[in-house]
């Protein structure tokens, strides 16, 4: 815990002060005790009163100004909240490599069942968006907090040919940043290819580009609630370079947790008659991760890739923000000065019902 205001701190200083000034107080009193002819009596009095009960009001209103002082210095903490508008994007790999039987039945439907798990467990205020990339890269589902429709479009996942992991980025990043074209000028001309494949079918026709202001690079990672999780299980042979678009990410602050799938050994698919080993690159997967500020995760089997997704749901379901703790310390003021305003009463309409108490 850290202060915001911690020379208001000074203020308890004075605090010592009452405990003195209120025996002080008690000794004046004591010369008016001295009326009574019999000190004796006024001893059992004492005694049957259980004396020790009218310092309680005192004592809680002691407690009641160190909570309003320390609240007044402003009492911080990094606190652990959930995301209120965070947007998660799986851009999962459906290359022809996908239906490799290394880990059985196939790396697609494992692929499939974990990704349904993955998206079960996120909040219900998390958008949740889903990109396919083989040749090309596609927006199978805008993100939505109707998780149900990315589950629909989970199951209407097939594997086609190639690998496109760089596209299927760009196109999270699209997802992601609806109303902000990415400049892709700077890529090579397999970018245009990409813009015509994963616009969705029933697309608008794209309207007159208006002048934006220039994009400004963020520092890696600084963007708390977009994030995009990338599973791939092979080399990218054609589209974007991985690389670049993970520069592009980086620049938007936007994390990129990526998950390579399937064993060491690889496995065999047959491409069209000809049976063709895969091999996973996770050097690239690796790169992409921390140039982003995400974390790459390797999973060889089924129980591997539910484990990567549940560690994944813990670090970016939720948040860390320093909050200020100032109403804590106020509320705990007033019930301690309440608690002292009603033990008061309670003990005078007790001794005005039965003064012998």
């Amino acid at each position: 815990m850290s202060f915001l205001s911690p020379e208001r701190l000074l203020l308890l200083t004075l605090l010592p002060l009452l405990p003195v000034l209120y025996v002080l107080a008690l000794r004046r009193r004591t010369p008016e005790a001295l009326r009574f002819s019999d000190m004796e009596l006024i001893r059992q009095a004492a005694a049957g009163h259980k004396a020790w009960r009218r310092h309680v009001p005192p004592a809680l209103l002691f407690l009641a100004l160190i909570a309003m002082f320390v609240s007044l210095a402003r009492p911080s903490a990094i606190v652990t909240l959930p995301y209120e508008r965070a947007v998660v994007v799986l851009a999962i790999d459906v290359s022809l490599s996908m239906r490799a039987a290394d880990v059985p039945p196939n790396r697609m439907t494992v692929a499939k069942n974990a990704a349904r798990a993955f998206v079960n467990k996120q909040p219900r205020t998390t958008r949740v968006g889903l990109v396919a990339f083989s040749t090309s890269a596609r927006i199978a589902e805008v993100p939505t907090i109707v998780h149900e429709d990315v589950l629909a479009a989970i199951d209407n996942l097939r594997p086609q040919r190639y690998t496109a992991a760089g596209s299927g980025l760009i196109a999270s990043l699209q997802a992601i940043f609806p109303d902000d074209p990415l400049d892709l000028s700077q890529l090579s001309s397999a970018r245009s290819e990409w813009q015509q494949e994963a616009a969705p079918l029933d697309a608008p026709k794209p309207r007159k580009r208006e002048r934006r202001p220039a994009f400004k690079p963020v520092p890696p990672g600084s963007n708390p609630s977009a994030v995009i999780v990338l599973l791939s299980d092979g080399r990218t042979n054609v589209g974007v370079d991985p690389l670049d678009a993970a520069r592009m990410a980086a620049d938007r602050g936007v994390r990129v947790f990526t998950v390579g799938f399937g064993t060491a050994e690889g496995g065999t698919v047959d491409f069209g008659g000809s049976w063709m080993r895969t091999q996973l690159d996770e050097d690239t997967l690796r790169a992409i991760a921390e140039i982003t500020g995400g974390k790459y995760f390797n999973a060889r089997t089924e129980a591997d890739l539910r484990g990567a997704y549940e560690t994944l749901t813990t670090q970016f379901a939720a948040e860390t923000q320093r909050t200020e703790l100032s109403a804590f310390g106020a509320a705990l003021a007033l019930l301690l000065l309440l608690l002292a305003i009603g033990y008061s009463l309670a003990v005078r309409l007790r001794a005005t019902r039965n003064p012998s108490v």
